[in-house]
């Protein structure tokens, strides 16, 4: 059981959808109380389920290898940079691989990373690739490929009035000026990787006695060189209640 002791944001001040504010000076990438236990998690899948949890279109070399070199330029306090390679926080070592950068980016940070890149003509931003180790309740495999509608496709509250709010913002979305929103999901199974099929709703836990409260810190950027737009999500899971960090 990986959990953290408790929320860098206040959970009640949650606001309508999307939901969004700008980061700011906050850090885009962050390295809590779980980073150890969750890097160790993320290995583990990528060397034993690298296809449930990475992916990427034949188009998505260039963002890739982008997001790689924006990652390591801005990587928290803790990880100390080498020619070839990362140490993180946890002291362990990671080879930086510019033949997989999305590999590379698994065992380097606690965020799951999706990339967004809108096709030459296109109406909607599509997903071209992704390392997500710790799914909420969705398959990277059936999303891969796909535009922001089919994504959230199975979302109830994602209409078209949403939806054309969304293709606004990935559309305006500006280099430097990164926005961020958080959700708040109740779990009765702690479990970071938790995949499920479209056709398998996840069963809703009801807040009043759902053991584990899950929220996931998700930040948008856009990529200065090839314009397309980073999705992170960086996953709390603690035990109901629920407390804000100090600070």
């Amino acid at each position: 059981m990986i959990l953290q002791d408790a929320l860098p944001y206040d959970i009640h001040a949650a606001r309508p959808l999307p939901g969004v504010q700008p980061l700011g000076a906050a850090s885009w990438l962050l390295v809590d109380e779980a980073h150890a236990a969750q890097m160790a998690e993320r290995t583990r899948l990528l060397a034993h389920r690298r296809d449930d949890v990475l992916r990427q279109t034949a188009t998505g070399d260039a963002a890739a290898a982008e997001l790689l070199d924006v990652v390591l330029a801005h990587l928290p306090a803790g990880y100390r940079r080498g020619p070839d390679h990362v140490i993180r926080p946890d002291g362990v070592e990671v080879t930086l691989r510019q033949s997989d950068p999305l590999g590379t980016l698994g065992h380097l940070v606690q965020e799951d990373l999706c990339i967004l890149e809108k096709p030459d003509g296109g109406a909607e931003h599509v997903m071209t690739g992704a390392v997500l180790c710790f799914p909420a309740g969705w398959r990277l495999a059936e999303k891969i490929g796909r535009p922001l509608t089919a994504i959230h496709g199975p979302v109830a509250s994602y209409d078209d009035n949403i939806a054309r709010r969304v293709q606004r913002l990935f559309d305006g979305l500006q280099v430097g000026r990164a926005i961020w929103r958080f959700n708040v999901l109740w779990y009765d199974d702690p479990a970071l990787h938790q995949p499920r099929s479209e056709s398998m709703p996840r069963p809703l836990s009801d807040p009043r006695g759902a053991p584990f409260l899950r929220s996931e810190r998700q930040c948008l950027m856009r990529l200065p060189r090839t314009g397309a737009v980073v999705f992170s999500i960086h996953t709390f899971v603690l035990r109901a209640p629920v407390r804000a960090a100090a600070g």
